[in-house]
């Protein structure tokens, strides 16, 4: 039988967590590791629970919402069975909150996790919010940590097994930038996805105004621009490295869509919206967008509302910035899930 955390169980190791992996005292650089209390009351009180919604059971939505403009259209469906033989059944489909991203100035250091400490890097490595606010001489990076976080599936809530296309049961580290070189290099960055190359043209970059009207007005993000973030700049090179031209929030929110695509890219992120994802979920190469929306965790949360990738932050959260304690940020990350539920 799998092991599913209770809400009880999940408070108590953060609990443990804090026990276990306690920052030294005497350690100047605690003050650079926050901890977010994810794994505390602010798990019920901080995360947007209406955000779930629509739920689309068999055709009908359940409570209001948006809907990505990729989500299948059947209400009824079919997959194959063990023995082979089409099982027919139909279709469920809501926001799901699946993942977890952290970004934080100390390499090695998990909000996430009560500010535990891994020695995961040096000075080198070191992040920097920038400072610049009116040009483009200075730079922000931060370093990240990718999480599987299945809450509904954590929490029991209803969310059938069949559709757990991943697999994934429980809160784990998947990735950790630190250990990747091209997450602070441009150069490497750009051998590592050469496409960087045709869409750095000025006619490519100005057709994200585009897709930052979209994003901005109606909350559809143009999946055909892959290389565009909207109203935060453009998704390449996939680093840690981004402008300081806009407000924090932006800032973040880029990278933290400049991961998933670097993830995707890598063949380490699936498709889980459209008619493809009904019966398994494929591995996705390409970004797509609209299968995405992001609500800032820490330090101060979008507790009833979340926001698409591009999304100018004039919207829902050019204030979510806390100078000098905040500058550490955890996003959680929605996608959009269709799935054929079997009858049989």
């Amino acid at each position: 039988m799998r092991d599913r955390r209770s809400l009880a169980t999940l408070v108590l190791l953060g609990w443990l967590v804090g026990l276990v992996l306690p920052a030294p005292a005497a350690d100047p650089l605690n003050a650079a590791c926050p901890d977010a209390q994810l794994l505390g009351p602010k798990l019920i009180t901080d995360i947007c629970w209406a955000c779930l919604f629509p739920v689309r059971i068999a055709g009908v939505p359940i409570g209001g919402g948006p809907m990505p403009s990729g989500a299948t259209k059947q209400a009824l469906c079919s997959c194959p069975a063990a023995n082979g033989i089409p099982s027919p059944g139909m279709v469920i489909s809501l926001w799901e909150p699946a993942r977890i991203v952290e970004l934080v100035r100390l390499p090695g250091c998990l909000p996430a996790l009560g500010g535990a400490r891994l020695n995961l890097g040096t000075m080198r490595t070191l992040g920097t919010p920038g400072q610049a606010e009116y040009d483009g001489s200075e730079v922000a990076f931060y370093n990240y940590h990718y999480y599987a976080f299945p809450l509904l599936v954590m929490l029991d809530l209803f969310f059938p097994d069949r559709c757990n296309s991943d697999h994934l049961t429980d809160f784990d580290v998947l990735y950790l930038s630190e250990l990747d070189p091209t997450w602070n290099n441009d150069e490497l960055a750009f051998f590592a996805n050469p496409e960087a190359a045709l869409v750095a043209h000025p006619a490519a970059q100005a057709a994200c105004l585009a897709d930052a009207a979209a994003a901005t007005t109606a909350q559809t993000p143009l999946d055909e621009l892959f290389w565009c973030a909207g109203a935060w700049g453009s998704l390449y090179p996939f680093t840690g490295i981004t402008p300081t031209l806009h407000g924090r929030p932006s800032q973040m929110s880029l990278a933290s869509a400049r991961v998933l695509a670097a993830l995707h890219r890598r063949g380490l992120a699936r498709q889980t919206m459209g008619d493809a994802a009904l019966c398994a979920a494929p591995l996705a190469p390409m970004l797509q967008k609209s299968q995405y929306r992001l609500s800032q965790f820490y330090p101060l949360p979008e507790a009833h509302a979340n926001h698409v990738i591009g999304e100018s932050e004039l919207r829902w959260g050019q204030w979510r910035n806390l100078p000098g304690v905040g500058e550490d940020h955890l996003y959680l990350i929605w996608r959009w899930h269709d799935c054929c539920l079997a009858w049989l």
